[in-house]
């Protein structure tokens, strides 16, 4: 099993559902930014989280996992209901990447953290059936409030550095996540 890993806490945890029900991680592969290419972390990307990138190799090191990253060079090209396969687009470096990683490693599927982004789930879909991946997404269409607790109690120290929804986000950010969400 793969995970597609962006360091956000969906990613870890959908990570550790895998390994509840059975399947081993035998490698990370996450996609980041050009280097220099904005004075932000994030991308305006429809389909990547890319805030924090610079943490990841930190991660693979803490599990002994091998780490697989490419730069995105695509942009969201295809934002349609169905994605077909296109040149340009920043869902082909996700192709790349886990076809790269599939002729190194021995894996049958790809952990993905997504939990309502229909947008997110076609795509990766598109990605998984071409390179024969089956794709587990625990989390898919879970209600975010229990998962919120879930997470909490499962010990996961997450830190709130970005909050993608509409409203005031100031008093979010940076925040211990278990400092935000009530547990009862």
């Amino acid at each position: 099993m793969l995970d597609n890993y962006s360091g956000g806490k969906d990613s870890c945890y959908n990570m550790m559902q895998c390994i509840a029900a059975g399947h081993q991680i035998v490698a990370l592969a996450n996609l980041r930014p050009a280097e220099n290419q904005m004075k932000s972390d994030e991308l305006d990307s429809y389909m990547y989280q890319t805030v924090g990138h610079h943490a990841i190799d930190l991660y693979a090191e803490a599990m002994a996992l091998p780490l697989y990253r490419r730069t995105i060079r695509g942009k969201s090209v295809d934002t349609g209901r169905v994605y077909t396969e296109c040149e340009g687009d920043e869902v082909e470096d996700l192709y790349e990447l886990l076809k790269l990683v599939k002729e190194k490693e021995e894996v049958e599927g790809i952990s993905v953290g997504a939990i309502l982004s229909d947008y997110q789930r076609v795509r990766v879909e598109n990605v998984c059936k071409r390179l024969n991946l089956q794709p587990l997404a625990y989390l898919w269409q879970r209600n975010q409030e229990d998962l919120l607790r879930e997470m909490i109690s499962s010990n996961i120290q997450a830190i709130i550095i970005k909050v993608a929804a509409l409203g005031d986000r100031a008093p979010l950010v940076p925040h211990w996540l278990s400092q935000k969400v009530p547990l009862d």
